[in-house]
């Protein structure tokens, strides 16, 4: 089978996120199972990116050669109504802009429009979380339940990234990881690392990824004196990446808003232990992690105090989530994306 995807997403880890990881790992998988797939990406680059992707979508039309187009969120709107069309959300951008504000907010308030008229056009709907598919009927009108494909994770792949890239730390270390959007509220992690300094002395959060919130996020680890406990690490490579999950101690992920979380993935093929907010689509993808109230810094730092206070305890969630990770592995998901995308 030939299969075009369509995406305006850099296709780069530092900007495109997981969004851009979850691709690569599909395109490959399904290469693996026989079919040919093809990504058509933006030719103008412009200091814009929803005006590139407006642009991208102009110039779009359908293609008699493929047996399968595939759009990513909004990419597609304007041929969805051609056969063989699927619109396949990674998040819903309607939902993901409530939390934001300033120019982010307004212009993903544009692609969000042109979400909703994509996955109108097209004949048939994925998401990647129950979670997603309860938002994309609330915000976009849908009267049948979309199609749940899970995000998934080259398991062999990243356990050779992390043997290859040990990491070790003296300190008891807790990692994040994601683009810094107001909706990550890695500012609730800050407030509670403050909190958890005197109670845990030897505490290192090490921040990974960046996004319109760094500025302000910095000034505040200044204001709060975290110089000593907070190192920002900003893009880094893969292998970087599986050093520094090799290294810490507890994963965290405060976000309030999250349409699945691909990190959550690689934290517990890492056999790592996961403290995180109860929101969005974490409860599904994280069953084994400490869950704790979302916003609440106090309740944070209580869950990652529990765990460092409790070698066993984390040893028990890491080695949950190990097992449960094994269920997302990309030959899986690739065989249900192929009958969610087909109908077959």
């Amino acid at each position: 089978m030939r299969i075009r995807f369509l995406t305006s997403t850099p296709l780069d880890i530092g900007r495109g996120s997981g969004t851009y990881v979850g691709m690569r790992v599909l395109a490959r998988a399904l290469g693996a199972l026989g079919h040919t797939v093809d990504f058509e990406t933006p030719r103008v680059r412009l200091p814009v990116y929803t005006l590139e992707r407006l642009v991208f979508n102009r110039g779009l039309r359908p293609a008699a050669e493929y047996d399968l187009t595939v759009g990513f969120d909004m990419d597609g709107y304007r041929i969805a109504s051609a056969a063989g069309h699927v619109a396949a959300l990674k998040g819903v951008v309607a939902d993901e802009v409530r939390f934001e504000a300033g120019l982010t907010r307004l212009t993903m308030s544009i692609q969000a429009r042109c979400e909703r008229l994509h996955v109108a056009r097209a004949a048939r709907v994925l998401v990647t979380s129950r979670y997603s598919g309860e938002r994309a009927c609330e915000f976009y009108g849908l009267r049948q339940f979309p199609a749940v494909v899970p995000e998934l994770i080259d398991l062999g792949e990243w356990r050779r990234l992390l043997e290859l890239h040990p990491g070790a730390a003296a300190r008891f270390t807790v990692l994040f990881v994601g683009r810094l959007y107001r909706r990550k509220r890695v500012e609730v992690l800050l407030s509670a690392a403050a909190r958890l300094r005197a109670r845990i002395p030897d505490l290192e959060v090490r921040v990974v990824g960046n996004g319109p919130c760094a500025h302000r996020l910095h000034a505040l680890a200044r204001e709060w004196d975290l110089g000593g406990t907070v190192t920002w690490l900003g893009d880094v490579t893969r292998a970087q990446l599986a050093a520094e999950y090799n290294r810490c101690d507890v994963f965290c992920l405060p976000s309030v808003q999250e349409g699945f979380g691909i990190v959550l993935l690689e934290a517990m093929a890492a056999a790592k232990p996961i403290v995180a907010a109860r929101a969005g689509a974490i409860p599904e993808v994280a069953p084994d992690g400490l869950l704790v109230e979302p916003e609440s810094a106090e309740a944070l730092a209580a869950g990652i105090e529990e765990l460092w206070r409790s070698p066993e305890r984390r040893a028990a969630l890491a080695a949950r989530g190990a097992r449960w990770v094994e269920r997302c592995d990309a030959p899986l998901v690739a065989l249900q994306f192929l009958e969610a995308a087909t109908g077959s």
